[in-house]
């Protein structure tokens, strides 16, 4: 028995230290998909143009969720994740409006 729990301690050590891996990676990624579109936001407000692209972003969403089938993820989580990304997004894209670039 105690074999057992030992060999499930370590494994149980093993995928956590994946999972903080990949967060990690999560949050440089986001970190660098935030950079490009801070950029976006700032030559949307420098040429006027409109803060937020729903056509893109319909397209985007069901990128996301192709992606997210093909990664046996569920597609209603990519979907509500990328929604709250692009919220984010599109407030900043605002902001640069507001300050004229």
């Amino acid at each position: 028995m105690t074999d057992d729990v030992t060999r499930a301690a370590v494994l149980l050590k093993e995928h956590r230290a994946s999972i903080d891996r990949l967060d990690a990676i999560l949050v440089y990624t986001l970190g660098e998909r935030f950079k490009h579109t801070k950029a976006v936001g700032q030559l949307k407000a420098e040429h006027d143009l409109p803060p937020s692209d729903p056509a893109r972003e319909a397209h985007q969403i069901e990128r996301l969720e192709d992606l997210a089938r093909r990664a046996d993820l569920d597609p209603d989580f990519a979907k509500k994740f990328l929604n709250f990304i692009i919220a984010e997004v599109i407030q900043h894209h605002h902001k640069h409006k507001e300050m004229g670039a």
